[in-house]
């Protein structure tokens, strides 16, 4: 039983006897470091049901629970905030309970539980995975990894847009150019193959729109008129035609993308249950629209087009089908969120990690969903996250000023394995060994610089900012990590028994720690918030710094001392571990 879970009822019959009076809610927040106590309850929400001096309220209710509740030792009043000191056999109880569960802080799922898909990365197949790309698959791989841990099933999906102007405009600058390459013969990774052909097409494509220009055009006649454009637009419409060389030569460079996306998804360690192509997706929502003009959810209008009023809502009219009888990008999203639930019928909300770009696009497709009478329409969230920049700037695809993740990834090793060997640690690692460590260091560092932001917020990526083995760093918190293990490897004594000893007011802060964290892991659940957890472990991992600085751990002479301590330590150390798992982030044994 948590701490919260004693006091609240306690609470509660204290306020009812002393004041006659039921409460439903009791706010806490944690003590602070100033005052003595190890939980702070908030006292101003009582007074607006019960007259009187917050300090005087905040002493009767403390003298209650000190009378009545074993665990509560103490307490002393500031202005309106309780501060209460608990007793040290709480946490010595709380410790043996939880230090040898390797699941501390995981709910199982119930078997009735709905489950949640969570859409992450959705890439174009014209070019490689970015910086951009690399928060949001770290991103949607993290609250994926969170949910399930919060007690959730979940299923990790994404859409391939592999299909439109884009695509073609990659597919006709290798016909033009390509002289037949692949990536077997040129060497270059399949994405990496197609992406040069994209910048190709868009250099192409502005020399031609220079050289009409020149010739008396507007830059808007020009890009409308430049050949290349005019070629890409009817190879679209040979796709769509399904021409065969056409849909031979779509096949086997989005292949090739796909290879090369697998290899970023391995190394960047994320991974999927299903795949939607945009191909398979893009006519989905037309018999949608049809069933909803049945309703009246939907109206048309003279020229034919279809469109729904959101305007009392806030939000402003949408099309939903144009005058042709095409879809639009707002169908498909309609057609494959509700294929998805045909799909895995025990999906019962989702989550969309999509750049804030699209936050209306994402406030309109929820809404109409809602209103097509779809009950899983209200437990549907859009994980919107801030654009990643650069010190030189934003990224532009076509212009070939991306920062690609494969190169990203391979510059963080680089990094991780120079500030390594400048600590000179590792002269008795293997080659192999070595290799291994500066991999997981310089990932770990991209990961958890990533992920410590809130998402919500734009963000600065620095490369070698992040792989500092001091301050809120990946590095630092893997260091901790294996500087415990070492502890771990010379305690040669029995370190399984069960111990009851007075605690340090140190081992007390680290317990307390230790016990925030399933709070946590819901928390950042509910909030999709990878931060919360990324910072929690920087927080516990600088209480265990103070801890190891203020006192003797294999070096303490009484033994059920030193045998907590170390038991302590582990404990850490494994929620170290588990937390860096949710953000999906090793380990090393040693640094």
């Amino acid at each position: 039983m948590s701490l919260q879970e004693i006091l609240i009822p306690s609470i509660k019959i204290a306020i009812h006897e002393l004041f006659d009076v039921t409460i439903e809610k009791i706010e806490f927040q944690s003590t602070r470091k100033e005052f003595e106590g190890d939980i702070t309850m908030v006292i101003f929400p009582l007074l607006k049901v019960i007259k009187g001096n917050p300090a005087d309220l905040g002493n009767k209710i403390g003298n209650y629970l000190v009378e009545n509740v074993i665990e509560v030792e103490a307490f002393n009043v500031v202005s309106g905030f309780l501060n209460i000191v608990i007793a040290n056999d709480y946490y010595i109880n709380f410790f043996n309970k939880i230090k040898t569960n390797e699941q501390f802080g995981f709910v199982s799922p119930s078997e009735n539980e709905k489950a949640i898909m969570v859409e992450y990365s959705s890439p174009n197949t014209n070019k490689p995975l970015h910086l951009g790309h690399v928060r949001n698959n770290l991103l949607g791989y993290s609250v994926a990894e969170i949910i399930k841990a919060s007690g959730k099933k979940v299923y990790k999906t994404q859409i391939i847009n592999d299909r439109g102007i884009h695509i073609c405009k990659s597919m006709l600058a290798w016909q033009k150019f390509g002289n037949s390459e692949t990536p077997q013969t040129s060497g270059l990774k399949g994405d990496k193959l197609v992406g040069k052909y994209y910048v190709e097409f868009d250099k192409t494509y502005k020399a031609e729109i220079s050289e009409l220009m020149s010739q008396g055009k507007t830059e808007e006649e020009a890009k409308k008129q430049a050949p290349i454009i005019i070629e890409a637009q009817q190879m679209l419409l040979d796709w769509e035609a399904g021409k065969p060389e056409v849909i031979t030569l779509w096949k086997s460079m989005n292949q090739w993308v796909y290879d090369g996306f697998a290899t970023t998804y391995k190394n960047l360690g994320v991974n999927f249950d299903s795949y939607y192509y945009e191909s398979n997706t893009y006519l989905l929502g037309k018999e949608v629209v049809q069933i909803g003009l049945d309703k009246g959810v939907f109206e048309k209008d003279p020229d034919g087009s279809v469109w729904i009023d959101l305007t009392e809502d806030g939000l402003d009219r949408k099309i939903v089908l144009r005058s042709d009888g095409t879809a639009v990008y707002m169908t498909q999203d309609i057609g494959t969120a509700i294929q998805r639930v045909k799909d895995f019928s025990d999906v019962g909300g989702m989550v969309y990690t999509v750049g804030n770009e699209q936050d209306y696009h994402f406030r309109v497709l929820f809404l109409i969903l809602k209103k097509l009478g779809f009950d899983w329409a209200s437990s549907l969230f859009h994980l919107s996250y801030g654009m990643v920049e650069l010190p030189s700037g934003k990224m532009k695809s076509r212009e070939g000023t991306v920062v690609d993740a494969d190169d990203l990834m391979e510059e963080m090793t680089e990094t991780a394995q120079k500030l390594s060997e400048d600590l000179g640690k590792l002269e008795d690692y293997s080659k192999e060994e070595k290799a291994a460590l500066y991999k997981t260091i310089g990932l770990g560092a991209l990961k958890y610089y990533m992920l410590k932001v809130d998402p919500k917020k734009s963000m600065m990526f620095n490369p070698e900012e992040s792989v500092d083995f001091a301050g809120n760093t990946g590095p630092f918190i893997q260091y901790t990590y294996a500087r415990i293990q070492s502890i771990l490897r010379k305690a040669n004594f029995d370190t399984a028994v069960t111990i009851s000893t007075e605690l340090h007011p140190k081992e007390k802060e680290l317990i307390k720690q230790i016990e925030m964290y399933p709070e946590v892991i819901q928390s950042a659940a509910s909030n999709h918030s990878p931060a919360l957890i990324a910072n929690y472990t920087y927080d516990l991992v600088k209480e265990y710094n103070s801890f190891y600085q203020t006192v003797s751990i294999l070096g303490e002479e009484n033994h059920d001392k030193k045998v907590f301590r170390v038991q302590l330590s582990k404990k850490v150390a494994d929620t170290i571990k588990t937390a860096f798992k949710l953000l999906g982030i090793d380990v090393p044994e040693r640094m």
